[in-house]
């Protein structure tokens, strides 16, 4: 399959764009995380002291 100059430079704004949401998508992810961290810690320091 062989792409036009704008069809190329189509694709490579779509791939942009996936990439820009998909980091987006893994910072909050990541937050996400951080915070189940925390809530595991202070879980797992809560049943340590009883």
């Amino acid at each position: 399959m062989q792409l036009t100059p704008e069809e190329l430079v189509r694709e490579f704004q779509d791939a942009v764009l996936e990439l820009y949401f998909a980091r987006k998508r893994i910072a909050v992810l990541e937050a996400d995380n951080a915070e189940l961290r925390a809530q595991l810690a202070v879980a797992v320091a809560r049943e340590e002291s009883d």
